[in-house]
């Protein structure tokens, strides 16, 4: 099926249902799906045809996620382009995929020498004369999305996701996380980040309703939406996460009566998920996903305690195995390359063979995540195999050593990377940011109590922040930057 036939089925079942809504506006059932085909019959006057790429390049609101879906209705393919990069940088992604046309806010720049679609006044008077009856596309195997992987600089990647993918990927989040028609979903991350995008649409291909918040939030303002709204569901990324639990216990209340609060895009350290149950919300899931596969394994609150590194089991329907470098399955708990499978995982990225020969092998996905599987199939992550540092020969995972940073009363986040040594080949260093003052040689010395000798980092710098991507990735390469030639 086409995603949006759902809308369809919700505006005959449940017509007065809110939908859609943000501080000023709310949309029903009946009136998301009855403006989704308009959109959808508007785009096809405007001469685009089933199965053109056309960029999306809007602010996060209500419009955004209308134009999500009537692109699906349509047969058209979303390129996902964040309305904060740089012209650069929507122009590289916009000629890589070839984006037959861009949609954007009044005023906003040629991209890539695709056609301008102008969200606009005219915009909304033509959608609203435009037919709602017209005959579009049902096939599930159609192309729905190029879901981009994190970054914009270089060669971009996007795996073209179908509907069927995304269908079954929602299935995931019915089935593991309990999402489904009764929802209060507060849309809180980026509509452009895959996270964001896919819960919002899931929630509403279930006929429950959103809540739009989009970022950035002062102070307590997404707590005191979450109590304005009601709110039953919630899936934010680690940084944000970091900035509610900096905020007051009597601010950050509302966050205790959701009954699913949810984080991706990078792994939590042990004592933050302990303080995230204990001060913002007992019921706190961590799902480890990525663009190409969509979620692959979850640690609930109850596993959070029995398995206090691991990044949870592998959710319906998805294989995980973690293999040697002849790809040959290694025996539970010996570190290998993680890969996986399942009816949500994309085929290859579009339009880049020779990156889909390297990351899509006999239908698996090879993320560049490193790991373990123990044998009860619990997930433990060990870095990325492009970030694992070979010390004299020795292969040293960083995860484990920003877990004993981490693990230190002083310090709120870490990250660890290869430092160029002309001796060993590599070193260890590492970077934190600290919640109270804490000498860089106590650090060290913390660390030699918990850790093999050659994994000690022999430097730790200290930042106000680390730098991450919109997705929370810590991005090493700027923090390798930052070291001295030695």
């Amino acid at each position: 099926m086409n995603l949006a036939d759902a809308l369809d089925i919700n505006a005959r079942a449940r017509p007065d249902h809110p939908a859609l809504e943000d501080a000023v506006r709310r949309l029903d059932h009946a009136s998301l799906a009855r403006l989704v085909r308009q959109s959808a019959a508007h785009l096809g006057d405007l001469g685009l045809r089933p199965g053109d790429i056309v960029g999306l390049c809007l602010p996060d609101c209500i419009d955004h996620v209308v134009l999500i879906y009537a692109l699906a209705r349509a047969g058209l393919v979303l390129l996902p382009m964040d309305w904060r990069w740089t012209p650069t940088e929507q122009d590289n992604v916009a000629r890589h995929f070839g984006a037959r046309a861009v949609i954007a806010l009044p005023g906003h720049a040629p991209v890539g020498g695709a056609r301008m679609i102008t969200l606009d006044e005219d915009w909304h008077s033509l959608v609203a004369r435009a037919p709602a009856d017209r005959d579009f596309p049902h096939d599930g195997d159609a192309p729905l999305l190029l879901s981009l992987s994190s970054g914009t600089t270089g060669r971009p990647k996007g795996p073209m996701i179908a509907h069927r993918h995304m269908l079954r990927r929602f299935w995931t989040h019915w089935i593991n996380l309990g999402l489904n028609a009764q929802d209060r979903y507060v849309c809180a991350t980026p509509l452009y980040f895959g996270g964001g995008r896919t819960f919002t649409m899931s929630v509403l291909f279930a006929g429950g309703t959103v809540i739009m918040a989009p970022p950035p939030h002062e102070g307590d303002a997404l707590p005191a939406t979450i109590a304005r709204v009601q709110a039953t569901s919630l899936f934010i990324v680690p940084t944000q996460l970091r900035g509610l639990m900096n905020l007051p216990p009597a601010q950050s209340a509302p966050l205790r009566g959701l009954k699913l609060l949810l984080s991706s895009g990078s792994a939590l350290h042990p004592e933050e998920r302990g303080a995230i149950r204990e001060n913002l919300c007992p019921r706190f899931f961590e799902y480890y996903a990525s663009t190409e596969g969509g979620g692959v394994s979850l640690l609930t609150p109850e596993d959070q305690l029995r398995y206090t590194d691991s990044v949870g089991r592998p959710v319906f329907a998805v294989e995980v195995e973690a293999v040697d470098d002849s790809d040959m399955p290694l025996p539970a708990g010996q570190i290998g390359a993680l890969r996986y499978r399942g009816p949500g995982v994309a085929e290859g990225f579009h339009n880049d063979p020779e990156a889909s020969r390297e990351a899509f092998r006999q239908g698996w996905f090879y993320p560049g995540d490193l790991g373990e599987i123990d044998a009860h199939g619990y997930i433990f992550l060990r870095g990325r195999r492009k970030d694992m540092i070979i010390r004299g020969g020795v292969n040293i995972y960083p995860g484990e050593i920003e877990g004993v940073l981490a693990s230190h009363d002083a310090v709120a986040d870490a990250a660890v990377v290869a430092w160029a040594s002309p001796r060993l080949g590599e070193e260890v260093a590492a970077f934190v940011v600290l919640r109270a003052p804490v000498e860089e040689a106590a650090l060290i010395a913390w660390c030699r109590g918990r850790l093999a000798p050659y994994k000690v980092p022999v430097r730790v710098g200290t930042l106000d922040t680390l730098p991450r991507n919109s997705g929370g990735k810590v991005l090493k390469q700027e923090l390798v930057a930052l070291l001295p030639p030695r």
